[in-house]
């Protein structure tokens, strides 16, 4: 009985430190929301080996920051490297399981390889997050009507040919 009310304190005290980490949502850093920024712009402008190099830089700055994954998946598909894109939406998935950028980022970069099922499974679990009307399910719904836009070589379907000459 002697410990009763240093037990209540301690209780008290761990559940007041165990509900401040569930607040409020950390702010990413600025120099890195500027980094993603110039990122964006040189993205925008067809310059993607340097949009990388920015988006990489802002990681460096602040690792947590999932919107840095979703550009980078971005980036990474317009180089044509969809399982890289694919790689970069489920690591910003992992760090906001409820990002419907990277939701429908991974949808369309699945379907881009031709997993068209794996791409609709993405699109129910977007609109079961933000319905039919958000514009990520809108596009990946668009995306997924239009149907895979090519095929996606692997290292065994280019197959060299030999051929042997003589000097």
């Amino acid at each position: 009985m002697r410990f009763a009310p240093a037990a209540v304190a301690l209780s008290l005290l761990v559940a007041v430190t165990a509900s401040v980490g569930y607040t409020a949502e950390r702010a990413p850093n600025p120099a890195a929301m500027q980094l993603e920024k110039q990122g964006t712009a040189q993205l925008a402008a067809g310059k993607v080996q340097e949009a990388i190099d920015s988006f990489e830089a802002a990681l460096a700055v602040d690792p947590s920051y999932a919107a840095l994954y979703v550009r980078l998946g971005e980036a990474a598909r317009q180089q044509g490297l969809q399982g890289k894109a694919i790689h970069y939406y489920r690591e910003a998935l992992a760090r906001e399981p409820a990002n419907p950028s990277a939701i429908a980022g991974e949808g369309e970069a699945m379907l881009e390889k031709g997993a068209v099922d794996k791409a609709r499974r993405n699109l129910a679990q977007l609109q079961s997050l933000c319905g039919s009307n958000c514009a990520q399910a809108k596009e990946l719904a668009a995306a997924i009507e239009r149907g895979p836009r090519g095929t996606v070589l692997t290292a065994e379907a280019v197959t060299p040919t030999t051929a042997v000459t003589q000097k």
